[in-house]
């Protein structure tokens, strides 16, 4: 008989592999790619931004520092992700939460993805039992005699 009930078994499986430790020319080639990807984020405009602006939130004005720093995110005030002028005039640092807020208002105007929301295909309406109720009380109401 069986009680609905899923045994899984443990499986051993190694946390490290059992590698060595780079030798003194592996290590420069990271420490040398670390550089580099460290050299290209700099140039990118989110650290720019974090550079220009104080770290708070330009809407709800939480202020970010150490690890929660990564909450905090550029955002594009006219939604085109490549306008990106040195003097950060289309930039602001919005928290997590209200870029998606402020992303979810943009959609909601009427754009999206930066066309008018007549491009995007229509989703079906659903039946609306009460669409012409209004219609048929308004003839009904015109048809009593109780009329005032």
């Amino acid at each position: 008989m069986d009680s609905g009930i899923i045994h899984l078994r443990a499986v051993n499986v190694p946390m490290r592999p059992n590698k060595s430790p780079p030798d003194a020319e592996e290590r420069a080639q990271i420490l040398e790619q670390l550089r580099r990807d460290l050299e290209i984020r700099q140039k990118g405009y989110r650290e720019r931004a974090l550079n220009l602006f104080p770290h708070v939130c330009a809407s709800c004005g939480r202020e970010f520092v150490g690890k929660r720093l990564k909450e905090l995110t550029v955002h594009h005030r006219d939604h085109h992700h490549e306008n990106n002028p040195n003097d950060g005039s289309n930039w602001e640092l919005l928290c997590i939460y209200c870029h998606d807020h402020e992303h979810e208002k943009y959609k909601l105007a009427g754009q999206f993805n930066g066309a008018p929301q007549a491009d995007v295909p229509e989703t079906p309406k659903i039946a609306n039992p009460f669409e012409k109720l209004d219609d048929l009380l308004k003839t009904k109401g015109k048809d009593s005699p109780n009329q005032r």
